[in-house]
């Protein structure tokens, strides 16, 4: 069974038909029991992070969550269930996230690289929305290179397209843990990696078959 994690902020149905559609029992839910006993939990996310903190101790799953990945349970954190497991955010003005993985969450300022690039980024909105690619890092894929654990890229061609909705990206200490990079003004983190932890900015169950087939593999390390 696959915990997909109900705190009151994530595209919560679109997430478990995607999983249905492939075989997978889900559920939805805020319970520790029930996430502490699942064979694979998702962290869905959408809307502002120092709302989503709130909203994650108020559910009161956040030790299940930091159980889950120290046990290196297969899990899949989605748009801000990847930002939520990093150190610091720059949204509302500063606010802290679970700190599981160390680093940053800053927002595009295309303003701000222009004062260091002669040739300024131009015509790009924020939020970043719509379909772009991701670009597979030789490193990770070297260190998955027959391994069960990271997996969640296989049969996923490089320079896919997949879909984002985001104006705050993440940016690791660890540059080994980096899945893939995606290119919007400036090349960004758009996936990490480490054990049986994968999280991505993009929306894979809106990222139709490109999508499915990680959601697929995740589904297969969860059994």
């Amino acid at each position: 069974m696959i915990a997909i994690i109900d705190y009151g902020m994530g595209n919560l149905r679109s997430v478990a038909k995607a999983l249905e559609s492939l075989g997978a029992e889900v559920k939805i839910t805020a319970s520790p029991d029930i996430i502490n006993k699942a064979s694979g939990v998702v962290l869905p996310g959408v809307g502002a992070m120092p709302d989503a903190m709130q909203a994650l101790q108020k559910a009161k799953v956040i030790s299940s969550i930091k159980k889950t990945i120290a046990a290196d349970k297969p899990f899949l954190g989605i748009c801000l269930g990847l930002q939520l497991l990093f150190e610091t955010s720059e949204e509302g003005g500063g606010c802290k996230g679970l700190g599981i993985v160390k680093g940053t969450v800053p927002r595009f300022n295309f303003s701000k690289l222009a004062t260091r690039d002669p040739q300024p980024v131009t015509g790009l909105k924020i939020p970043h929305m719509g379909w772009n690619q991701i670009n597979q890092r030789i490193a990770y894929s070297v260190q998955r290179a027959g391994s069960k654990n990271l997996k969640i890229l296989q049969n996923i061609p490089n320079n896919a397209y997949v879909y984002f909705v985001h104006s705050y990206y993440v940016r690791p200490k660890d540059k080994n843990i980096i899945a893939t990079t995606t290119d919007y003004g400036v090349e960004f983190c758009s996936s990490i990696a480490k054990g049986n932890l994968f999280a991505c900015q993009f929306h894979p169950e809106k990222s139709q078959k490109i999508g499915l087939q990680i959601l697929r593999n995740f589904v297969r390390l969860c059994k």
